[in-house]
C-alpha cells in the first residue's frame, strides 16, 4: 500500500517582506492562498546576521487578517533559551536545528511541552544520520516536519542547492519505510523554477521569501506562480 500524500503548502517567509508594510504584506500572502508564515529568528552567533525575534511572532499574529498558524525557524546557538518566548508570542511549529545542540531530545520535549509542535532543520551538508534517533516510530515527541535547508542559512536570495534534491528523496524513502506522517519542508532558493523539482523529490512544505514578497506582481502574483509550477508539475 502506497503511503498517503502529504498535503502542499506554502509557507511565506517574512523575512523578505516589507516591515513598513508588514500588515498589508501579511493581508496580501493571506488572501493570495499562503497556507501559514515564517519568521526568521537569527542571533549572529549561530548565523552571521542578526534578525528577528518573539516580537515579530506576535507582530504577524496581531495582523494576520486571518488565523494562520506561524512557524518559528530558530537560527540560533541556544535555542533553548528561546522556545517559551517564541511559543508564548503565538509560533504554531518550532524549529531547531540539530546542528545547534547536543540534547536535541530535550529540545524537542521542550517544545511540546510549550504548546508547539516540534521540527527540525537540518544544513545543506548535515547527514540525515543527525536526527535518525528522533524519525524512530518509538520517538518521545514525533516530530510534525524535518526542514532541509536548500541553501546555507542565514542570507536570503541565494540560489537552491541541487544536491539537497537528492537528499530529500532520501528523507522522504525513510519516513514512508518507517510509516512517520512527517513533512518535508524545504527553504532557500525556493522560485517557480525550483519548486517542482523540490516536491518531485518528496517535499511538500515551501518556503519563499523573494519569490512571494519580491515579486514583481506582488505577493498574490508571486504565490500563484509557485502555485501554477507546482500544477505543471503535478501534469508530468
Amino acid at each position: 500500500m502506497s503511503p498517503k500524500p502529504r498535503p502542499v503548502h506554502l509557507v511565506p517567509s517574512i523575512l523578505s517582506a516589507d516591515f513598513g508594510r508588514l500588515g498589508e504584506e501579511l493581508r496580501a500572502a493571506a488572501e493570495a492562498g499562503a497556507d501559514r508564515f515564517q519568521v526568521d529568528i537569527m542571533d549572529g552567533h549561530f548565523v552571521p546576521n542578526l534578525s528577528m525575534g518573539p516580537m515579530f511572532v506576535a507582530a504577524v499574529r496581531k495582523h494576520c487578517p486571518r488565523p494562520l498558524p506561524i512557524e518559528a525557524h530558530l537560527m540560533v546557538a541556544r535555542p533553548e533559551q528561546w522556545i517559551a518566548p517564541v511559543a508564548a508570542a503565538g509560533a504554531d511549529v518550532i524549529i531547531v536545528h540539530a546542528e545547534a545542540t547536543v540534547h536535541l531530545h530535550s529540545l524537542l520535549q521542550q517544545i511540546a511541552a510549550a504548546g508547539a509542535l516540534a521540527a527540525v532543520a537540518l544544513n545543506p551538508a548535515t547527514p540525515l544520520e543527525a536526527i535518525d534517533e528522533a524519525l524512530s516510530p518509538r520517538a518521545t515527541t514525533p516530530l510534525a516536519m524535518v526542514l532541509l535547508m536548500t541553501v546555507e542559512p542565514g542570507f536570503g536570495g541565494q540560489a537552491l542547492i541541487p544536491a539537497v534534491l537528492d537528499k530529500i528523496g532520501r528523507l522522504r524513502r525513510r519516513l514512508d519505510e518507517r510509516g512517520l506522517e512527517c513533512d518535508i519542508e524545504v527553504d532557500g532558493g525556493v522560485e517557480a523554477a525550483t519548486i517542482g523539482a523540490a516536491r518531485a523529490a518528496g517535499a511538500n512544505v515551501f518556503v519563499a521569501g523573494s519569490a512571494v514578497f519580491g515579486h514583481a506582481g506582488g505577493a498574490k502574483a508571486g504565490i500563484a506562480a509557485l502555485r501554477k509550477a507546482l500544477a505543471r508539475g503535478a501534469a508530468r
